[in-house]
């Protein structure tokens, strides 16, 4: 049979179990011996991989391994074919590309493996225990089971605890469970075995934060045994996923790498039966040819564009209050189909407000105005403002509400509260009455307390009041009540009746379906003797009250999260909550946003326990409202969510969150209230906690995919156009007039000119598409099927079909540049000896000058170049305006020449070249008229 839960045992039980003594604690050998035992009190952690396994990894994507064996040509090709060149140009520039990004991706890798090392940080470094009957401090690392932990104010919890001893005791555990406000301790055993951690009140946990009074606990977990540890053991478990964009480079990378390998083939095979023998100068040609082709079938800007247009993403999200950890989630972001929220802090301000007030047994008003911002006013039933001085009763409940409390309301660069959430709610809604609690504390000073402990729910004040001794008193309503025998009414006190009784619980429970948390607010003036002396006797005091009335109060939403929860679904994206809070609080919250509707069901924690895996994968379509939820739960709801295909945006603060902030696609914490787990767990940090924040970083992230397509087909599309320019050179070099002769066969653009266009004339336009401002609808759009690659049909049909023209027109270049071949109407290329240089010179500047007009093109798939908007993009006019100076460059500048095997060019030359390569605007007019680029 299995051992009780520790919360269902009594102070006494749970002490005999662990054989200690909670008087005197353990004997110090006996901690010894338990400390050899159990092990350091401390997270274990795996380390993660390390920083040369981290820069091993950036080496092993497909498309960096394809641009490695590139090099590895190269250089073979440069030692041992005799090059004239002094140093082998195209392997150093392919190295120096893969050096670049190999150098950006362990910068971002190595500082995400810190989650570990941030939750061994939330531990308590030393704590005070009793040990052989005497009070002593010792490292956290080497407390036991069984040790005896004191706890006061500001202490942080080192342990799992079974408390003993409580006087007062709160504990803020927002950053494990979720709960929204400090939970009021208790000593009593509980008598539910499967009460949810926020609900064991006679527990406290490791790595929770004392707020308010104090207490003593025994210890029954230590290190990974503990609450902690279990979320630690999930995080390490839990892998990060790809994103979307990782997936597809990785999968253009093989796709690149068989194509170069079966092209490859092809050329060989085509040039030895042309040649017809196996020689060592035939295979180093052939071997030559395959570098030219491997440089151009391989996008070697790609990698470094990716990453610069990333990076300005970060930038540009950054301004809107999204720090992105991890450039690839930039992307991701825009691919989301789940939004995953948690409620506290994102959804609501993380400020306790009053948001309803009974007085008797009515009327009812409603508080206007959010948050700890003391601005606002009162309305009643009928939606009419009312003067607080002129409400029977409202300025009375709310002096009692400050009198019996012992928050502080503070300016300081905005309004801050020093005290319980609670508590500071009473003391907002006072000055929004004109009542100012260090005004009213002087002018009413406290002659006695009762404090608030968790066995009596309330907490009572004395005071001078209306020229008499009076009790203030205020806690939960259903005790209060019972406690009251006369109810305030029209300016004095009557009996307090059995109706009332039943109207008041009637208005009690509108409250709590409403989600409100309530206090009831009680008087009593005090007979002569009763509640003297430095402790009065509650039996004394609380007795005989005065029902004043019901105070109830929430978390409010954000200022415009709901027309941020409506744009994210007119994006087709969901949003769910998922919150540690009751799921009725939850409820009310996504009812109030526009998450769910009045009648929508909502799945507490305990519920979803039940579920199987595949149960809950075909529930998380329907629910949209999660409460009372565990570590666990949230890790299993974004693994069901993943399940069926969605793209998940997972948003949390706490500790409790970071397991499934690590899962998620998207893991995105709080920047002012999270923790620091929380933050190294996820790929986004929202700098003003602000659900808001993450629709506009969607935003951003869909104009960044988009962009990223528009480069990738810029991109694809011009090395499909030298790829095909150098196969087609090589199995029409007969027709073409490109054999024979003293220079023999020879390639018509050399590796080093294809990488030159690859990275220098390419890479300014192929940035400036990066940086486009996209489409006025982009939010109107459904999210992007994670299925589908990044490039899709219709772009493999632009990327082959404007191959075919760039090469067509090349190679007509080229022919018309020589003797022989096709065409006999070579022009004379005035001051130059060379015409094998000319040639190729006509055809490189021809090739750069296609790609120019095809940057337009690429825009958009469907749309026309000549657009309204088409010319809006100055950075992108700016940037072929760059690259073809800088061909200009290369073609006139003496040192280029040598290097690039140029020669200058003639006017006609120009001329020529332009109006080829402008045909290329043509066909794309043309194939978009067309329903072959519509998208399946």
């Amino acid at each position: 049979m299995p051992e009780a839960a520790w919360h269902t045992l009594s102070p006494d039980e749970a002490s005999e179990r662990l054989e200690t003594d909670p008087d005197d604690g353990l004997d110090p050998e006996e901690a010894s011996r338990r400390l050899d035992r159990h092990g350091p009190n401390e997270l274990a952690r795996d380390g993660g991989p390390g920083p040369w396994r981290i820069l091993w990894q950036q080496f092993t994507e497909p498309l960096v391994l394809v641009l490695i064996a590139a090099t590895i040509v190269s250089l073979a090709v440069w030692w041992f074919g005799e090059s004239e060149e002094p140093l082998p140009y195209d392997a150093i520039v392919i190295l120096a590309i893969v050096v670049l990004n190999a150098v950006l991706g362990f910068v971002q890798e190595h500082r995400a493996e810190r989650a570990l090392e941030a939750l061994e940080e939330m531990a308590a470094p030393e704590a005070r225990v009793r040990r052989g009957g005497e009070e002593t401090t010792v490292p956290a690392r080497e407390i036991v089971p069984g040790d005896v932990v004191l706890l006061e104010s500001g202490d942080r919890v080192p342990a799992d605890l079974r408390l003993v001893e409580v006087a007062n005791l709160k504990i803020d555990e927002s950053a494990l469970t979720g709960e929204s406000v400090p939970i009021s301790k208790r000593s009593e055993a509980l008598e539910d075995e499967e009460a949810e951690p926020a609900d064991r009140t006679d527990m406290a946990f490791m790595g929770t934060a004392v707020t308010y009074g104090h207490g003593a606990g025994v210890v029954v977990a230590t290190g990974m045994d503990t609450e902690m540890g279990g979320i630690a053991e999930m995080l390490r478990e839990t892998e990060e996923r790809e994103t979307p964009l990782q997936r597809d480079l990785a999968k253009v990378g093989k796709q690149l790498g068989l194509l170069v390998l079966g092209l490859s083939v092809v050329v060989a095979v085509a040039g030895l039966v042309r040649e017809g023998s196996l020689g060592g100068e035939v295979l180093l040609e052939m071997f030559l040819f395959g570098v030219a082709l491997a440089v151009a079938a391989v996008p070697e800007g790609l990698p470094a564009v990716v990453t610069a247009v990333l990076a300005i993403g970060v930038r540009r999200l950054a301004e809107r209050d999204a720090i992105v950890r991890r450039l690839p989630a930039v992307e991701a972001l825009g691919s989301a189909t789940v939004i995953a929220s948690d409620k506290t802090g994102t959804l609501t301000q993380n400020e306790m407000t009053v948001r309803r007030i009974l007085l008797g047994t009515g009327p009812v008003l409603e508080v206007r105005g959010d948050g700890f911002e003391p601005e606002g006013g009162f309305v009643d039933e009928a939606g009419e403002a009312v003067d607080p001085g002129e409400v029977d009763g409202l300025e009375r409940l709310l002096a009692l509400a400050v009198l019996a409390n012992d928050a502080r309301l503070l300016e300081e660069e905005g309004w801050r509260i020093e005290g319980d959430p609670t508590e500071a709610a009473l003391v907002v809604a006072a000055r929004k009455a004109g009542i100012h609690e260090k005004d009213l504390r002087e002018e009413r000073p406290r002659q006695g307390e009762i404090p608030f402990s968790s066995e009596r729910k309330r907490m009572t004040t004395i005071h001078e009041l209306d020229g008499e001794r009076t009790a203030a008193v205020k806690g939960a309503p259903e005790l209060v009540l019972d406690l009251c025998a006369r109810i305030r009414e029209d300016g004095g006190a009557r009996d307090l009746s059995e109706e009332d009784r039943e109207a008041i619980l009637g208005r009690y429970e509108e409250f709590a379906a409403d989600a409100l948390r309530t206090l009831a607010v009680a008087s009593r003036p005090l007979p002569e003797g009763i509640g003297t002396g430095k402790e009065p006797d509650p039996d004394e005091v609380e007795s005989e009250l005065v029902w004043e009335g019901l105070i109830g109060m929430i978390d409010p939403p954000r200022s415009g999260v709901g027309a941020s929860v409506e744009r994210a679904r007119g994006a087709g994206i969901r949003t769910i909550l998922v919150t540690g809070d009751h799921v009725l609080t939850g409820h009310a919250v996504a009812v109030e946003v526009g998450i769910a509707g009045e009648d929508d069901e909502a799945l507490a924690g305990e519920a979803l326990e039940a579920l199987s895996d595949e149960e809950l994968a075909s529930r998380v379509e329907e629910v949209d409202v999660y409460g009372r939820v565990r570590p666990e739960h949230k890790l299993r709801i974004v693994k069901a969510l993943e399940a069926r295909d969605e793209v998940v945006a997972m948003t949390g603060d706490g500790v409790n969150d970071a397991p499934a902030l690590q899962e998620a696609d998207i893991g995105i914490a709080m920047g002012i209230t999270g923790t620091d787990v929380a933050r190294e767990a996820s790929e986004m940090v929202l700098a003003d906690d602000d659900y808001s924040t993450i629709v506009g970083a969607v935003e951003e992230g869909r104009k960044i995919f988009d962009n990223i397509r528009k480069f990738v087909r810029y991109l694809l599309t011009a090395n499909a156009g030298e790829v095909l320019t150098i196969f087609g050179a090589v199995l029409g070099a007969g027709i073409l007039g490109l054999a024979g002769g003293e220079e023999g066969f020879f390639l018509p653009l050399l590796a080093v000119q294809i990488l030159w266009v690859n990275l220098i004339t390419d890479g300014p336009p192929a940035l400036a598409l990066g940086v486009d401002p996209g489409d006025p609808d982009i939010m109107e759009r459904p999210p992007r099927d994670p299925s589908e690659p990044i490039i899709n049909r219709p772009m493999w049909i632009m990327i082959g079909s404007f191959g075919v023209v760039i090469m067509v027109g090349t190679l007509t270049v080229l022919d018309a540049a020589l003797p022989g071949g096709l065409f006999e109407f070579a022009v004379a290329g005035e001051g130059s000896g060379d015409p094998v240089k000319r040639a190729r010179t006509l055809a490189f500047t021809t090739l750069v000058l296609f790609e120019m007009f095809d940057v337009f093109n690429c825009l958009s798939p469907t749309e026309t170049i000549f657009r309204r908007h088409t010319l809006e993009n100055r950075w992108l006019l700016g940037a072929v305006a760059l690259s073809v100076a800088l061909q200009a460059v290369v073609v006139y500048w003496p040192p280029l020449q040598r290097g690039f095997d140029t020669v200058a060019l003639s006017g006609g030359d120009w001329l020529m070249a332009t109006a080829v390569a402008s045909s290329v605007i043509v066909a794309s007019e043309i194939l978009k008229r067309t329903p072959l680029l519509r998208a399946d």
